[in-house]
């Protein structure tokens, strides 16, 4: 059993430590006269294929299954984690990894009766909403300063304008905004390999 979805746990540990590291890096670029990195950083381009590994196992080997390759990852994750960014990340990037991703397992199974692209488009877009509701509140915002454990300060609370034209808001606010809405574009996106390996799995079967 382990030896089937032993890809889909190393695929999600590869995302969750890739995502951990690369959220740490604003993306340095501007579009019509806004500055991306009051936005966005590079760890919203990665993580939401975290969704597409938890939604392919669980479309292939069931919610049991799917749940496991969302445990043993996160597990292995968060261990690796430690050592590739901060504790407050690592600890932000477990609570809200964990969370999401078995809220994700159980909508799709919920859904998975349903038009095919239903289960992963609304079990991801759920998810995500909350993972970057949980992450970014955990690692930025400043009444959570304490799981800095007295190192480095990793609060973002300065305020910049909101989603680089708005209001003044903090940072990380306006960093969870944008992230959620590259979230949806990725999630979109994600449906095309979904798609793919669901259609040959239907013509093999």
């Amino acid at each position: 059993m382990f030896r089937s979805i032993a890809p889909y746990i190393a695929a999600m540990a590869v995302v969750v430590i890739a995502s951990n590291y690369l959220v740490q890096f604003p993306l340095q670029a501007t579009l019509g006269g806004v500055n991306l990195a009051d936005l966005l950083t590079w760890g919203a381009f990665t993580y939401p294929i975290a969704f597409l590994v938890t939604d392919l196992t669980n479309r292939n080997f069931g919610k049991s299954r799917a749940r496991m390759v969302v445990l043993t990852g996160f597990f292995l994750a968060v261990a690796l984690s430690i050592w590739l960014a901060t504790p407050r990340i690592a600890i932000a990037s477990g609570a809200a990894f964990l969370t999401a991703q078995l809220l994700d397992v159980s909508v799709f199974d919920r859904l998975r009766a349903s038009q095919w692209w239903k289960a992963p488009l609304f079990s991801s877009l759920i998810g995500s909403a909350l993972d970057t509701v949980l992450f970014f509140a955990l690692a930025f915002a400043p009444v959570f300063a304490m799981l800095d454990f007295g190192g480095e300060p990793g609060s973002l609370g300065f305020s910049v304008p909101f989603l680089g034209v708005g209001a003044e808001t903090p940072l990380w606010i306006s960093l969870a905004a944008g992230d959620f809405i590259v979230k949806i574009a990725v999630g979109l996106a994600m449906l095309v390999p979904y798609g793919i390996f669901a259609k040959r799995q239907m013509q093999s079967a």
